[in-house]
């Protein structure tokens, strides 16, 4: 795929295949082009030249309309910042997206309770985001991410707000993910986590892949030059 806004050509022609129940990070310096390829991946944003396959489906194909359901039915989105909805309850956000698509009341709510618990905020539902802590913000919000049982979560640098302490709340959340093989994209500038958690890893800069792997080999012994330089300043 490639992507430019304006002039500035930001994706310079990308290739990943994601297998189901594969975890894949990606990292890299600010301005390599990751959040413009989780955005295209996650059907957010369109590329300007390339092809995008879900379960074989082209998604370049679909209409508005599909896309949109398309998207709510296969692909949960976790950001940055949490997008709360501020004058909702942690169990109203969580319920949300069941409400919007019309599902059963009961089972909506039911599974909100189900997820809250899994995620350690059984006794908080009642409380509204701003009585919550930044971790336990971003743990709603995969909550909410969850409640349609995706097929596929993507995250965009869902610890880079928070500090150190939220980040190992969250960071715990997406291990248990991980070891029930839910399918994961996620932008990360966490390495010791991506060499932990992830399958495989994808080092960007400049718009283009410039060395991917299985995360320990990738982490522990890169092969491209600038993987290494990009790899040292972090363990500096």
């Amino acid at each position: 795929v490639h992507k430019s806004y304006g002039s500035l050509e930001v994706l310079k022609g990308v290739s990943l295949t994601v297998c189901r129940g594969e975890v894949v990070c990606i990292v890299g310096a600010s301005g390599a082009g990751k959040t413009t390829l989780l955005q295209i991946l996650g059907t957010l944003s369109a590329a300007d030249s390339g092809r995008i396959r879900i379960d074989g489906i082209p998604v370049e194909r679909l209409s508005d309309r599909e896309l949109s359901d398309f998207r709510n039915r296969r692909i949960g989105f976790v950001f940055q910042f949490h997008h709360l909805l501020p004058e909702f309850t942690a169990f109203e956000n969580v319920c949300m997206p069941g409400y919007i698509g019309r599902r059963d009341r009961v089972e909506v709510e039911k599974q909100a309770r189900e997820l809250l618990l899994m995620l350690g905020l059984g006794s908080r539902g009642h409380h509204k985001p701003a009585e919550l802590s930044g971790g336990e913000q971003q743990r709603v919000a995969i909550a909410r991410a969850l409640a349609l049982h995706p097929d596929i979560l993507c995250f965009d640098e869902p610890t880079s707000a928070l500090d150190p302490e939220l980040t190992g709340e969250v960071l715990r959340v997406l291990r248990d993910l991980a070891d029930r093989k839910t399918t994961m994209i996620i932008v990360t500038h966490e390495m010791h986590f991506a060499r932990d958690v992830a399958d495989r890893i994808l080092f960007m800069d400049g718009g283009v892949v410039v060395e991917e792997g299985p995360a320990r080999q990738l982490i522990d012994h890169p092969q491209e030059e600038r993987t290494k330089q990009f790899l040292a300043h972090y363990s500096e």
